[in-house]
């Protein structure tokens, strides 16, 4: 590693005693290889949903403004009790960010694994990617082609394989096709592709006409604004032509998850042949995966009483379904990165630049359709 600097600059998120949190730069030691670990030089990471929840957490990004520390910029906001009861597991510890991203092998341990990376474009996940360097076991690698941007590559685990594993639940869970919200973002988009290669039927629920424009320029049948007075009659439909009973939320508060749930039942209430006081017989399953509005979710009793409410997280998936699929996974992913994989970024920042006030306060607003991607070598 001679060649190599002694340090490399990280994105760091801390919570203080004293009620705030701060967001800074700061330049760390570059950890040397262990016999199976690699040093990646980081190209290029997502801001994903999740890294939000980290970073900024539960402060109160309303209050964020910017001090002046020894000539770098740090972003500091405020953080309320129930906050700070919600963090409490992580007060006085600066943290990495960033799930996952994309870059090239520059130092290697001494095992064959290790080597054979070597020089390679590799896919990272294992947090802390928002840095310039990252030192990590060659599991947590996928290899790329030769030749793949790194821009291309940083989004290989978690929006592809979520997809992937939303159409994988659906069909262990003997369900038919899905309903998902918040359908426009890539991910949404990505898991547009697959059903339509798959064969399996998508509901897709968005909040604008764009977004339904979006969706309907790449193929899908089934696109409804859920700000529309007509969504609930719209999408009552389509599940009673469906036959969907599972849904994927990412929004995660409100009321629209359990307005799902209802169409469900209202479409499943359309094909029974006998009433009954308890509502229909079909089991219906709505799984929150996002955070997209933190404020309570809201269930109105109107499903009635075959359903689940459950959360839906990518590790304990993979951890479920095993390697196998998780190897077969990733290998689609390898195979149509530029197709059905594919990603696209509104905002390319530094790191530098991410610690901009009103850049922060606008990836924080996690609009879909605005995905912003953090190139940490940029202007270096």
């Amino acid at each position: 590693m001679s060649d190599l600097p002694e340090t490399g600059n990280v994105l760091l998120t801390l919570v203080k005693p004293e009620g705030e949190l701060e967001v800074s730069l700061a330049a760390q030691p570059l950890a040397a290889p262990g016999e199976n670990d690699v040093v990646v030089k980081v190209l290029a990471a997502p801001i994903n949903p999740s890294d939000l929840g980290l970073l900024v957490g539960a402060a109160d990004a309303s209050t964020a403004r910017t001090v002046i520390r020894d000539g770098k910029s740090v972003i500091v906001a405020d953080v309320p009790p129930a906050g700070m009861r919600a963090m409490a597991g992580r007060v006085g510890e600066a943290m990495p960010v960033g799930n996952e991203g994309c870059g090239v092998v520059v130092a290697a341990g001494n095992s064959a694994a290790a080597q054979a990376l070597l020089g390679k474009t590799v896919a990272l996940l294992g947090g802390a990617m928002f840095a310039q360097y990252r030192t990590l076991p060659v599991q947590l690698c996928m290899e790329l082609p030769d030749g793949t941007d790194p821009k291309d590559g940083a989004s290989c685990f978690v929006n592809p394989l979520t997809a992937l594993g939303f159409v994988e639940t659906v069909k262990r869970e003997g369900h038919v096709g899905l309903v998902h919200t918040a359908a426009a973002s890539n991910l949404g988009q990505m898991l547009n592709r697959i059903c339509i290669a798959n064969g399996m039927p998508l509901i897709n629920v968005v909040r604008s006409q764009a977004q339904i424009d979006i969706l309907k320029g790449q193929g899908a049948k089934y696109v409804f604004d859920s700000t529309s007075e007509s969504f609930m009659a719209d999408l009552t439909a389509a599940l009673v032509e469906t036959g969907i009973t599972c849904a994927f939320d990412a929004i995660g508060g409100g009321k629209l998850g359990s307005l799902i749930m209802s169409a469900m039942e209202a479409a499943a209430v359309k094909r029974m042949k006998e009433y009954s006081r308890y509502g229909s017989d079909t089991f219906k399953q709505l799984y929150i995966y996002g955070g997209l509005d933190m404020s309570p979710t809201v269930l109105t009793r109107s499903f009635g009483f075959q359903w689940s409410v459950s959360g839906w997280l990518l590790t304990p998936f993979m951890q479920k379904v095993g390697a196998e699929t998780v190897g077969k996974m990733r290998a689609r992913v390898v195979a149509e990165l530029k197709t059905t994989f594919a990603s696209h970024y509104s905002h390319e920042i530094s790191l530098e630049e991410a610690l901009d006030l009103e850049t922060l306060q606008a990836y924080n607003a996690k609009r879909t359709g605005d995905k912003y991607l953090i190139l940490p070598h940029k202007g270096a």
